[in-house]
């Protein structure tokens, strides 16, 4: 199966699809795990988000090419059920593992990135001091409302979030970098500082590549793009060319301002490394915590946004395909997965209620996400050797090489966090997947199609 040169269909362009991928990618990342990179890696946490970054662009480029062969959006399910198995049950199959988790990891994702926005606007502002669940709840609704409009519409307003983001990172990492505060004898030692030691910097890469996860976002909503052949492979580059400079600039400027010593001795401080800067050496500049509370903010609001959207799309080609109820691939009168979307964004709110509860469960996304990726290298794989190269179609670079040392990199990274979950995390994923082929097997009883 051929992509076609330019897709009429299609209402992303390019800078849309770029500012997607920007808006998922910096979510709560940037504020909470920079810090725990620090904590264990010290100033060299910039190689683990240098590292990170070149992983996940190579993952990047896989899914673009499988968007190139299979060009339907919810690719989490699509790319595996059209290239694995010679029946189509057996694709299907392997289609639903593969989202089965990956729904579940991003509900939690948008409840706990609800519960953050809560969180920030109460540090920044004390009028919503003791609202973090009313914040919470409204933030879904608001993104639900978005998800639901024309997408070219919710397109616009990401990518005003997203600018509104990029003004502020860069205000904080100016003001960081020219207060007088900030000093290059906080670099040195450049690898020693860390608590994980001189390597403490490849410990701390998979922590790292969690803020780079939507790079596929625009992968998994293909249909939706115009020329998707070029505007999908080039947003990719670009967005995460623009996701590092920030990161980058952030932690650069963050490092020189608190050590990882300061962090191991303030553990509160671990995942609000930005306004442990701000309140320590920045208290000059009484009006950066508001900054870094809207900057926060309009990060969570962007990755609630695209992974609703990629998660209702994910749940839509998954009841295309018989396993789920058909009504959940029903559109609405904007083309978007209307019932889908409703789903994702009740569940949320539930979950947003009771943070307490699911704390635990957050520590699924590694497992998952290692199984979704590994997945999908072997789709890219399988799916060469099936359908005839296209002249002209985008090939990512590397050959068979680049999917296989992809596959063997991302899941050696993601093994340490898997393996110290302990039984708590394995019987959470036990009974998760056995509700999963409960469903699956339910299903393939009364349709025949699949």
């Amino acid at each position: 199966m051929s992509m076609p040169e330019n897709n009429q269909n299609g209402t992303l362009g390019l800078t849309t699809c770029v500012t997607m991928i920007v808006g998922g990618m910096i979510g709560s990342a940037i504020f909470s795990l920079t810090g725990l990179t620090i904590y264990n890696a010290g100033p060299s946490a910039i190689f683990s988000w240098a590292i990170a970054a070149v992983i996940m662009l190579c993952y990047g480029l896989i899914v673009a090419e499988l968007a190139t062969i299979y060009p339907k959006s919810g690719g989490v399910f699509v790319f595996p059920s059209k290239a694995l198995g010679k029946k189509k049950s057996t694709g299907a199959f392997w289609g639903w593992i593969s989202t089965w988790g990956y729904i579940n990891a991003n509900i939690v994702a948008v409840a706990f990135a609800a519960i953050y926005v809560g969180t920030y606007l109460g540090v920044g502002f004390p009028i919503f001091a003791n609202k973090q669940i009313l914040l919470a709840i409204i933030s879904i609704v608001i993104i639900f409302i978005l998800n639901t409009i024309k997408f070219s519409v919710a397109g616009k307003a990401n990518t005003i979030l997203v600018i509104i983001l990029a003004v502020t990172l860069l205000i904080y990492a100016g003001s960081a970098l020219f207060s007088g505060e900030w000093s290059t004898q906080m670099l040195t030692p450049f690898f020693e500082q860390g608590t994980a030691g001189r390597t403490g910097f490849l410990a701390a890469v998979p922590t790292a590549m969690v803020g780079y996860g939507s790079i596929v976002a625009i992968a998994f909503m293909v249909s939706e793009v115009k020329d998707p052949n070029k505007n999908v492979p080039k947003s990719i580059f670009i967005a995460m060319s623009i996701v590092f400079t920030l990161y980058f600039l952030v932690i650069f400027s963050t490092v020189g301002l608190i050590s990882a010593q300061f962090l191991e001795e303030n553990p509160g401080m671990r995942f609000i490394p930005l306004y442990a800067a701000s309140f320590t050496k920045l208290m000059a500049i009484p009006w950066l915590a508001k900054v870094i509370s809207i900057s926060a903010v309009a990060a969570l609001l962007t990755t609630m946004l695209v992974v609703m959207a990629l998660t209702s799309r994910a749940l839509a080609a998954t009841a295309e395909s018989g396993i789920l109820p058909q009504r959940l691939a029903k559109n609405g009168k904007t083309g978007t997965p209307i019932y889908a979307t409703t789903v994702i964004a009740i569940l949320s709110m539930i979950i947003s209620c009771f943070p307490q509860f699911t704390s635990e469960i957050v520590g699924l996304a590694a497992i998952f996400a290692s199984l979704t990726i590994i997945i999908n290298c072997i789709s890219l794989i399988q799916a060469r050797q099936k359908n005839a190269y296209v002249k002209g179609n985008f090939r990512a670079p590397g050959g068979i090489f680049l999917p296989v040392i992809a596959l063997v990199i991302i899941v050696a990274c993601y093994i340490p966090n898997i393996v110290q979950g302990g039984w708590k995390l394995w019987g959470y994923t036990l009974g998760w997947y056995a509700i999963g082929l409960l469903i699956y097997y339910s299903r393939k009883k009364k349709n025949l199609n699949f």
